[in-house]
């Protein structure tokens, strides 16, 4: 079964369908999808069988059946909702699809019924604060976290607003039977200067769990207390090249499937920056790759080999094969995807 890359074009009411050549890394234009609403968010279900969607225009979940053989999406349910939301991630289980509601300051859980629809009504609609960036939940999905950013502007187009966000983390113990979220304790994490924790992800093999800082412009490496579902920050590291004073901020954050290498994009600096992971966990830079303008959105494929990125002011994807010795990014080709791409996905069906 191919690998396929999703691309959500916001403005352009679209997804954009690619398959991978597997051996290359290069796209082949497969299917472009009619999706009303201003798509802006995609998650897909443990089982590779179904695709969701968060619409930003129209503020709505809705939820798809995958067409295995060609990419193709049928749609099975949606609901509508008070305001969009800013990101959303099914549990372990495929039972529930979590959303962090960015504007509304909100972290929520939505069932998911027979056939993988969304349905109604939430589980959880809990208020936390503005600038509420994730949510997903740990390996043993007893867990879950919520990055808040340090300010609600992230458009690196517009000077900064003086608008703070809370600048933390939430800390919930997630029930896998009744999809409940509690307060942990505590229940924020407060952070050592204007970090602004906005998007993160699990180490596949330890205890782990890394933050992109959006204001920081940085990594942050927690380490995972298994017994107690909190976080303890261990290093940070920057994104940004020495001597770099332009404005800037990071996106979305990911990690090779064995855990050696890690990435995120800088969003003004229009950059990639990549990171070894050593055995303890701790980050070493291992350089930085110029991208198309404004990177909001990328994913590695499911191999962990290549990377595909978008930028958000250019309407192009652009792509990159990983190094597996260096974790060093080498161009590919850039395609077009359509008018402010918010979101990538990259998956393999049929495994």
């Amino acid at each position: 079964m191919p690998s396929y890359v999703y691309v959500a074009s916001q403005d352009d009411s679209r997804l954009t369908v690619f398959t991978i050549d597997d051996q290359t890394g290069r796209l082949k234009p497969q299917t472009e999808l009619p999706m009303p609403g201003g798509p802006s968010l995609l998650a897909m279900s443990p089982n590779r069988q179904y695709l969701y969607v968060g619409h930003r225009d129209v503020p709505e979940i809705s939820s798809h059946r995958i067409d295995p053989g060609t990419g193709g999406l049928t749609r099975t349910g949606s609901i509508s909702l008070p305001d969009a939301p800013g990101f959303i991630a099914t549990d372990r289980s495929g039972r529930y699809l979590l959303a962090a509601y960015y504007q509304g300051g909100r972290a929520a859980v939505h069932p998911i019924g027979d056939g993988g629809a969304i349905a109604d009504p939430p589980i959880e609609w809990l208020p936390t604060d503005v600038g509420a960036h994730a949510i997903r939940t740990d390996p043993s999905n007893r867990y879950a976290f919520v990055p808040h950013i340090a300010r609600l502007s992230d458009n690196v187009l517009e000077p900064p607003k003086n608008l703070p966000g809370p600048n933390v983390i939430y800390q919930f113990k997630f029930d896998a039977g009744t999809g409940r979220l509690t307060p942990n304790t505590p229940l924020q994490l407060e952070m050592e200067g204007m970090l602004g924790p906005r998007h993160y992800c699990f180490h596949p093999s330890q205890d782990m769990v890394y933050f992109s800082d959006e204001q920081g412009c940085s990594v942050t490496g927690y380490r995972l207390d298994t017994s107690a579902g909190t976080l303890s920050a261990f290093q940070t590291i920057s994104t940004l090249p020495e001597g770099y004073t332009e404005r800037n901020t990071c996106s979305q954050i990911q990690l090779t499937p064995a855990g050696d290498f890690l990435y995120v994009p800088n969003r003004g600096h229009n950059s990639i920056a990549g990171f070894s992971v050593a055995a303890d966990g701790r980050l070493t830079a291992v350089g930085r790759v110029s991208t198309e303008a404004v990177p909001s959105a990328f994913s590695l494929d499911p191999e962990g080999r290549f990377v595909y990125a978008a930028g958000s002011a250019t309407g192009r994807l652009a792509a990159y094969r990983i190094n597996g010795a260096t974790g060093e990014l080498t161009p590919l080709e850039t395609y077009s995807v359509g008018q402010r791409p918010m979101w990538v996905l990259t998956i393999r069906l049929g495994d």
